[in-house]
Formats: structure tokens, C-alpha cells, sequence
């Protein structure tokens, strides 16, 4: 049997007092699109640059295909692409020469053939000093150079940052292309779009700590409803007490909405006794479902 592409184990990372992430647990299979979600802030990054060996962590342990992060960093970065969130290493060198560098520290074997096919279908030019490059255009230098050596894993970090929407359209492609090869791919991301457009399964992180790990298909079949309710009598938010409403707003008039986790007969029969001018109850976006686990 296989080892987890990514296995973390009660991983923690304190700045001084200063929380990163704290006693995170998370198993990644090989050939998986898993996704990262949280909003910035939350400790994707911390997490990743801790996978990567680039900080080390207060406590906990991490392995990739089965190798200490810390003690096997030189193998694991052989065979794992990374894709960073700020996209501004080697600025001073052209694009080709980068690119070359890299095929040199990969040791690939193809190496010229995987740039030109790499960067013409990123549209990238490769005589371009990198430091005059859009962030966009910096971003697929990077996107390129984490997929020459065609990585067994790959970490990408707010990949789509300064893409326009026809290059995602091509990025999610070729991940999806590369991930019927077997490539695993783990997606760190505050863009809900792009998970669901992509990942089978997801992590929710929220203040360092992994609050929620669901299929995506899963989130969508919780029983959580979006309800708003209009009624006829006069009344606040005080007033009506539903147990399993959260995320109460008040609107004009006498218009709640709520987000309902409880049973819809319940929720029927606590309404039957007050004047009812209009109620709506629909399933939440996944936007809407995310947004209601961070707030809470």
C-alpha cells in the first residue's frame, strides 16, 4: 500500500505568541485534487511553507510520499512542484534562463521540450527579464517551472493570483489533464469558485485550525438551508427564537434571513402561529455554505 502523498500529524507553528496554525491533522491520497480553503490569514500558507521546508514547525510532524519533510527535504523537492503565492523569485534573470536553471536542478531529461510546450500554451515569452513581467506573467513563469519535471505532487499556493480568466481556464485544464496521469494536487486557495470547480475534497481552515474536512459533494447535500421569512406582525430578532437559525439578519420591515441547520418541520411549526406574507427556503450556494462555517 501506498503512503499518503501529503500525511500531517498534530502539525503547529507559533511567531513567539503569535498563532500560525495549531495541532493540524490532515491525510492527502495519492491522485487526489484536494482543496485548501480559508480566507487569508487563516494558515494555508504557514502549512504549506512548512510542507515545503522552508519554515520549520513548533510541534507535530509532516511526511510527502512518505518521507520526513524536514530530514528528506532534498528527495522530496526532486519530485514535488510548488507554486508560491508571491511569484517574484530570481527577478533578475530572463525567463529562459530560469526556466534552464531549473531543468538543471530537476535534472530533466526532456527538459528544452517541456519549456517550449509549457510556455506556449501559457502564452509566456521567454526572452522577457522576469523583473519587467506583469504578476500575471510572473505567475505562469512559476506555474511553468513547478511543472517541468512533470512532479509526482504538486502545491500550489493562490495559483490563479493575476491570471485572467482565459489563462485559469487553461491552468484548470492542464490540472486536470496532468491529474488523469496520476499527478496529485493540492490546491491552497480563499476562491471558492475555483475548488468547487475543481477538488473532490476539502479542508476549512479558520484561525489556524482545521474546522471542517467534507467532500465537496457532501457540503452540498448538509442539511443546512438558506431561509427568509416575511411576516405580518410586528417583531424584532429578539422576538423569534428558532433553535438552529444562525446568522440571523434583519431586514426592512419585518424580513429575516437565516441560515437554518435544524429540521424543516420544526422550523414549520414555529412559524404556523405568526402572519406569514412570504417565506423562502432554498439550498445555499457553496459560497454561502463556506461563509457560514467561518462565521461561526
Amino acid at each position: 500500500m501506498n503512503a499518503p502523498a501529503i500525511d500531517i500529524i498534530d502539525l503547529s507553528k507559533f511567531y513567539g505568541k503569535a498563532r500560525g496554525i495549531e495541532h493540524i491533522d490532515l491525510e492527502i491520497g495519492e491522485g487526489e485534487i484536494f482543496g485548501f480553503i480559508g480566507p487569508n490569514g487563516a494558515g494555508k500558507s504557514t502549512t504549506i511553507r512548512i510542507l515545503m521546508n522552508m519554515i520549520f514547525p513548533s510541534g507535530g510532524s509532516a511526511r510527502i510520499m512518505g518521507m520526513d519533510v524536514i530530514r528528506d527535504t532534498r528527495k522530496i523537492k526532486k519530485q514535488v512542484g510548488y507554486v508560491p503565492s508571491d511569484a517574484n523569485a530570481y527577478s533578475s534573470m530572463k525567463v529562459r534562463e530560469f526556466l534552464n536553471y531549473c531543468i538543471r536542478f530537476y535534472e530533466t531529461q526532456d527538459g528544452d521540450q517541456r519549456i517550449t510546450e509549457l510556455s506556449d500554451l501559457f502564452e509566456l515569452d521567454l526572452n522577457r527579464q522576469i523583473t519587467d513581467l506583469s504578476l500575471g506573467n510572473r505567475k505562469k513563469v512559476s506555474i511553468v517551472q513547478s511543472l517541468l519535471h512533470r512532479p509526482k505532487l504538486l502545491i500550489l499556493d493562490e495559483p490563479t493570483t493575476g491570471l485572467d480568466p482565459l489563462m485559469q481556464s487553461v491552468f484548470f485544464e492542464l490540472l486536470r489533464t496532468e491529474n488523469k496521469k496520476g499527478m496529485t494536487i493540492f490546491l491552497s486557495s480563499h476562491i471558492l469558485s475555483e475548488v468547487q470547480m475543481i477538488c473532490k475534497r476539502v479542508a476549512i481552515i479558520k484561525g489556524g485550525k482545521i474546522i471542517q474536512l467534507e467532500d465537496i459533494d457532501n457540503l452540498r447535500k448538509k442539511q443546512l438551508k438558506k431561509v427568509s421569512v416575511e411576516l405580518g406582525d410586528h417583531m424584532s430578532n429578539g422576538t423569534l427564537i428558532i433553535h438552529g437559525a444562525e446568522n440571523v439578519i434583519k431586514g426592512p420591515g419585518n424580513l429575516l434571513s437565516f441560515m437554518y441547520s435544524g429540521n424543516i418541520n420544526d422550523l414549520i411549526d414555529i412559524l404556523s402561529g405568526k402572519q406569514i406574507i412570504n417565506l423562502i427556503i432554498e439550498e445555499p450556494t457553496l459560497d454561502e455554505i463556506f461563509l457560514h462555517y467561518y462565521k461561526n
